[in-house]
């Protein structure tokens, strides 16, 4: 568990104008935490933070209240004022996409800043996804889920996958945001409209703040649109970002092609998959809001803060939620959604692992080394960890990516490719968590038939139809 919420956080910029500018900074502040509500480079205006907008103060609140010039002071409170009068929901999605672009905008630690991308790497792109369809068609019986292939910037993956950040992680804010309402005895809330307003204004900002740096962070990271095994681009679209695969590729010894139409590859197929099976997206977003649910706010750790704020002190608010406030439930029905929601992921991720690996091993020499590569990443914390274990707290585990692989493998072996995926045309076909440890013994089961069941359903529809028109 994260010990931040959500685990996100900006440490403190370092100001353009050096010593000085630290000087400035630490004007009428009393050597608390550098930034007391976790808002990095939030600046007002005249403080320390220089011009307005994000500008990178050290603690917005001391220098507004310790530092800032009296005619300033009533642009600071206008400031201050439009960051609270949000009424939107949970989470200030409008400061979540701001602070993402900016985050881009800055670069990745390695200094590579975000480019525009050219014809020439679209065109690569295109033609990487082309190819790596026509492999496909040999080793899945599901058609083509892509219907066009993008090249994105960073900027663009943003803007892209916001509307699905907004999917996921409302749920969990929504806890939050409770919890932070009802901190206050009952007499006291309906006397404190206000305040609970304020509080909620505040909350939501703290959540735009941590999943825009979170997002922002994330488009440094990911080389598609599929990256944390959800579907996070629009319908029908292979998103690459060229950018971000050459960094990937850098290092692999790996020529750059191969390096592309690998990840191609894998893009493409999880195309396939989530176009085709018209469950699977509900079916993994109702599991992550499932487990969201059975997600406890120590709700305490809060009451202590409210009855015991002193104003002099705000950063105390950050630090009982730097404290860890999120903790699973634990109950029958919280395991059995995180079951649910493991289970599922590693499915989804196995069975790419699995195709790709049998459209490119006899094609690309790269194609162990590159499996490989895929696999320690997700491993060693990549992108998709990450997200999950400070979004809900889930870490998935790799070592359920890998049985999972070896089960479609195994089923491919058994009941050929038409078999293997014939088991995602209904939930209740899929392997289970027990399923993963005992791959063998799913795969010579018997299984239920349910393209039958269906079909007799289909014609008891049908009969009844006709027997109300005969009524009539």
């Amino acid at each position: 568990m994260s010990e931040t919420p959500f685990g996100f956080g900006l440490p403190p910029e370092e100001p353009e104008n050096g010593d000085e500018g630290k000087k400035k900074g630490n004007e009428g502040g009393q050597g608390g935490p550098a930034n007391p509500f976790g808002f990095p480079g939030m600046g007002l205006p005249g403080g320390a933070g220089g011009a307005g907008g994000f500008g990178g103060a050290d603690n917005p609140f001391a220098a507004m209240f310790g530092a800032m010039n009296p005619n300033d002071l009533g642009a600071a409170f206008q400031q201050l004022g439009q960051m609270l009068s949000y009424e939107g929901g949970p989470v200030n999605w409008d400061m979540a996409k701001d602070i993402a672009r900016r985050t881009v905008a800055q670069g990745t630690a390695d200094g590579v800043k975000d480019t525009s991308v050219g014809v020439a790497e679209k065109s690569a792109v295109e033609e990487a996804v082309r190819l790596a369809d026509h492999w496909l068609d040999g080793v899945t019986s599901l058609p083509s889920g892509a219907t066009t292939a993008v090249a994105w910037s960073r900027a663009e993956w943003v803007e892209a996958t916001l509307p699905v950040w907004k999917e996921l992680v409302d749920p969990v804010a929504e806890r939050v945001g409770a919890a932070m309402g009802g901190v206050l005895p009952e007499e006291m809330q309906a006397m404190a409209g206000p305040l609970l307003g304020m509080m909620r204004s505040m909350g939501g900002a703290m959540f735009g703040q941590q999943i825009g740096q979170a997002v922002g962070v994330l488009a440094g990271e990911v080389v598609g649109s599929t990256d944390i095994g959800l579907p996070l681009g629009p319908d029908g679209k292979a998103a690459l970002l060229p950018l971000n695969i050459e960094s990937f590729g850098k290092d692999l010894g790996v020529p750059s092609d191969e390096v592309r139409l690998y990840l191609a590859l894998r893009e493409a197929a999880h195309a396939r998959l989530f176009a085709h099976v018209p469950w699977l997206r509900s079916h993994l977003f109702g599991a992550v809001e499932g487990y969201a649910r059975g997600i406890k706010v120590d709700t305490s750790k809060l009451e202590d803060v409210v009855g015991q704020l002193d104003p002099s002190n705000p950063e105390q608010l950050q630090e009982a939620l730097q404290g860890g406030m999120f903790q699973p439930e634990d109950t029958p029905e919280q395991k059995a959604a995180l079951a649910r929601l493991e289970t599922a992921l590693a499915l989804v991720e196995g069975w790419v692992d699995a195709v790709v690996h049998e459209a490119a091993k006899p094609r690309l020499t790269s194609a162990d080394a590159m499996r490989e590569t895929m696999r320690r990443r997700r491993a060693s914390g990549g992108p998709a960890e990450q997200t999950f274990a400070t979004l809900i707290g889930l870490e998935l585990r790799p070592r359920r990516l890998r049985d999972a692989s070896r089960l479609w493998a195994s089923l491919t072996d058994a009941r050929g490719v038409d078999g293997r995926d014939g088991l995602w045309e209904h939930p209740d076909m899929l392997p289970t968590a027990s399923d993963l440890d005992d791959p063998d013994g799913f795969v010579h089961r018997e299984q239920l038939d349910f393209s039958e069941i269906d079909k007799m359903l289909g014609e008891a529809a049908e009969k009844r139809e006709e027997d109300g028109d005969d009524k009539k």
